[in-house]
């Protein structure tokens, strides 16, 4: 099971993908059932700016200095090399440094509150004891999800992708459904944040849980926190990487908060915090193949091209039928969720973030691998050059076609996102770089298709052109593939549970 190519097993994949996918898809089943009743609950006013409480959430991430990826790679790499006994040491200084730095964090997130509510943001004066308080209670929730991220980090790095999904699935539930019940008994937002906190600190205990025999032996190994500094120096790239990618994910809402709006907000960050749902799916993809990357790229090459292969068409496959649906039909889908007004005001931004999905989605796979040959860096200069246009064009187009201008300009970085990590895996481990001719043109066929649907108003043609387009992704990803990966691929078909049974049993 620790050997390299042990790790880089298809079943091992499917699973694990399997596995992820379950444990973000469900809880995301309930999230869009009730956001509805949240948006009745809160009014559009409170559900801008539960939003923009939400994006702070996202932001705490950054804050495990990227240490947590960090801390994956060098567990899977130690872990394929046969040196399994030097976790205990490594995961006790990861955790002590950040926690340290974490509480430090939610310190200065604690008074720097009342500035971002009073000053940065167009927040009416009812609502200004509600948001500074709520949010002050999310800043003490900054140290349990840094620390969440690491331990899911370990989980990763051991591939135990069923027992993590299998505890962390009740829990995400309650994440959504503990801010409705609580808004039943008391209509305040502090209630709201209290029971996001309360869900954090559940996640925390149950991975602590599953961890136990490891916890012993980090309690009974000295801690040496100069272990921690070769992850510093690694997750500093990382964490510089993620601080840039979300301030390019939340920036839009915040410049359109500042700009125009909460009632804007709303219109914009909701079919955005739709479209972004499809994460699950490049994230559970991601998070399955990181520790087989790390664990095989510098002794086996032509697995790990194979990979980077599967995964991308995997992703493709599964995300095209989706924002084909968003790209063609937003405006229906929004009316039949939140109502025709949402739908009005959110339509057309949802059909536009649809197209930029499917590059955004597509991206999460080569930055896995750049990520595992430890060269953050990369990915890292590349996100600053992004931020250093996309800024300055988001705001343009938001003077200028107000949210839809927004929404063309976060669709534009993700297929600039996409392309430009693709060219990064090619040129950093040129051994991939016969895979990704063979996905470009896949990756052609699908966004060209893809860009005329929000232009288009005649359902008959947009159906037209849908089922065109999967039609030729079709043809060209079988071409992509090797006869043995044809092979495989109708062995799944024939019996997809079988991949999970085998996972179960190893």
């Amino acid at each position: 099971m620790d050997h390299p190519e042990s790790r880089t097993r298809a079943r091992m994949m499917v699973a694990g993908v399997a596995w992820n996918a379950a444990g973000r898809g469900l809880p995301l089943l309930l999230a869009l059932l009730l956001t509805p009743i949240l948006v009745h609950q809160l009014g559009v006013e409170r559900w801008g700016l539960f939003t923009l409480a939400l994006a702070l959430v996202g932001v705490f991430s950054v804050f495990d200095f990227g240490v947590g990826q960090a801390l994956t790679r060098a567990l899977s790499e130690r872990i394929g090399a046969g040196r399994g006994e030097e976790a205990a040491g490594l995961v006790g200084a990861a955790l002590t440094a950040l926690g340290g730095l974490s509480l430090v964090m939610a310190v200065l997130l604690w008074f720097g509150v009342p500035h971002l509510v009073q000053r940065l943001l167009n927040v009416p004066a009812e609502l200004q004891p509600q948001a500074i308080a709520g949010m002050r209670v999310l800043a003490v929730a900054a140290p349990l999800v840094v620390l969440n991220a690491a331990l899911w980090g370990v989980l990763a790095a051991y591939q135990r992708f069923r027992e993590a999904n299998l505890v962390t699935i009740p829990v995400n539930i309650f994440y959504y459904l503990g801010p409705v019940l609580v808004l039943l008994v008391w209509d305040d937002l502090m209630g709201v944040m209290l029971a996001l906190v309360a869900v954090r600190l559940a996640n925390t205990l149950s991975y602590v849980l599953l961890l136990r025999r490891l916890m012993r032996q980090v309690l009974g190994t000295r801690l040496r926190l100069l272990l921690v500094l070769p992850l510093l120096r690694m997750g500093g790239w990382m964490s510089f990487s993620g601080v840039l990618t979300q301030a390019l994910l939340y920036a839009d809402r915040f410049l359109i908060g500042a700009l125009l709006s909460l009632a804007a907000v709303a219109y914009y960050a909701t079919p955005l915090d739709l479209v972004i749902r499809v994460w699950m799916v490049p994230v559970a993809v991601a998070q399955t193949l990181f520790p087989a990357f790390a664990s095989a790229y510098a002794t086996l090459p032509r697995q790990t091209t194979a990979l980077l292969r599967r995964g991308a068409l995997m992703v493709m496959g599964l995300v095209l039928p989706v924002a084909l649906v968003l790209a063609g039909g937003g405006q229906q889908i929004l009316a039949l969720w939140l109502g025709p007004d949402f739908a009005a005001g959110g339509g057309l931004v949802l059909r536009i973030l649809g197209v930029g999905i499917f590059f955004s989605c597509l991206a999460f796979v080569p930055s896995a691998l750049v990520d595992a040959m430890g060269r953050p860096d990369a990915t890292a200069r590349f996100a600053l050059a992004q931020a250093v246009v996309y800024l300055p064009l988001a705001a343009l187009l938001l003077l200028w076609q107000g949210i839809e201008g927004a929404a063309v300009a976060w669709a534009l970085r993700c297929a600039v996102d996409c392309l430009g990590k693709l060219w990064l895996a090619a040129r950093l481990y040129p051994a991939a770089a016969d895979a990704v001719r063979r996905l470009l043109p896949v990756l052609a066929a699908a966004g060209f298709g893809l860009a005329l649907l929000p232009g288009m108003a005649s359902l008959p043609l947009m159906l037209t052109t849908g089922l065109l387009v999967l039609l030729a992704f079709a043809v060209l990803a079988l071409r992509s593939l090797d006869p043995a990966e044809r092979s495989q691929l109708r062995g799944l078909l024939r019996r997809p549970t079988g991949f999970l049974r085998a996972e179960s049993r190893s």
